[in-house]
């Protein structure tokens, strides 16, 4: 079974920045408030291809389900 990931704690802290996390999601190398500054601190750390999401201003609750429209 695949493991969900909590980012509740990156959402609080990192509200509407860039952050770029290692590849296995649970640390945050480097944050800025644009993706080409972000992605290059992770460089400078060492990280050649980092994962990089952009932190939402607004955090909504979701319910799954499909997306289909009919």
């Amino acid at each position: 079974m695949e493991q969900i990931l909590d980012f509740t704690e990156i959402a609080k802290k990192y509200k509407g920045k860039w952050v770029a996390l290692s590849e296995d999601e649970k640390k945050v190398i480097s944050f800025d408030d644009s993706a080409k500054e972000t992605l290059e601190k992770a460089k400078k750390e060492g990280y050649k291809c980092p994962i990089l999401f952009k932190v939402p201003i607004t955090v909504l609750p979701y319910v799954g389900g499909n997306s289909f429209i009919s």
